[in-house]
């Protein structure tokens, strides 16, 4: 079964430059065989040490909540589409991150049931999983810049040190869904991850999983225009493209 959507899906872009070689690799018609012998090759294990296996889409029972099953056999529900496939890859890329919020996520269900509202713990958890965008770097005078809406200075007075001490890397799933079409109002979630830009992923995997604990809370996530980072998008090599404020937003403006 070919996975829907996956011939849209351009290798090139430089939001996809570490999943390229991984991603085409196993994208085939055994795409999930491939995806398992990928995990069985890396050691891919949950928090309870049970190795990860990408089933079925199906394989998870109506009564038990995907995260819980996750935590409790290993087992990652994985439907033949891009989502559930980047999802795939992220574990791949991340496995000891994924793990960690996956055994966060499970253990504030166990504690509090499901709820309308998820607590800040399983808030912060699902906007990394599905919208995370890390931004690697020892610059926290850019971090504050991108908490300060300070577009200008973030983008365009700053603009070389994305090239030299800045590594944006996406882990969330949805997130690189959404940029199979890019559009310019696509805005991510970004965590800031301090540690030289050019630290590996193994080093910043280890790091996201030491870090991530139950103090784990929506106020560490940033909102960032991913189309504005320097060299994602052609476009922005020109100024006028941070002057849209409806997209690169004033700090005083409230998304509705």
């Amino acid at each position: 079964m070919e996975i829907a959507g996956l011939g849209n899906v351009d290798w090139s872009a430089p939001w996809l430059t570490s999943l390229a070689g991984i991603g085409q690799a196993v994208a085939s018609p055994h795409w999930r065989g491939a995806l398992n012998h990928a995990s069985k090759q890396n050691g891919l294990r949950n928090h309870r040490g049970r190795p990860i296996v990408f089933t079925e889409g199906d394989a998870a029972s109506a009564s038990e909540p995907y995260e819980s099953f996750i935590a409790r056999t290993g087992c990652v529900p994985t439907r033949g589409n891009v989502h559930d496939y980047f999802n795939a890859l992220m574990f791949l890329q991340f496995p000891h991150a994924k793990a960690q919020l996956n055994h966060l996520q499970s253990k504030a269900i166990n504690r509090d049931g499901i709820r309308r509202a998820r607590g800040p713990v399983r808030d912060a958890a699902t906007l990394i999983d599905e919208n995370g965008l890390l931004l690697v770097t020892c610059r926290t005078d850019l971090i504050d810049a991108a908490r300060l809406h300070d577009w200008s200075a973030l983008f365009v007075r700053e603009r070389a040190a994305w090239h030299h001490h800045v590594a944006a890397h996406v882990f969330g799933h949805a997130l690189l869904e959404k940029l199979v079409r890019p559009y310019k109002a696509i805005t991510a979630h970004a965590l800031h991850v301090p540690l030289a830009a050019n630290a590996s992923l193994v080093e910043v995997d280890r790091y996201l999983a030491a870090s991530f604990g139950d103090d784990l809370s929506p106020l560490q996530l940033v909102p960032v225009p991913v189309l504005g980072i320097p060299g994602w998008y052609a476009p922005n090599a020109n100024p006028d493209f941070y002057r849209d404020a409806k997209v690169f937003r004033p700090a005083n403006m409230r998304r509705p």
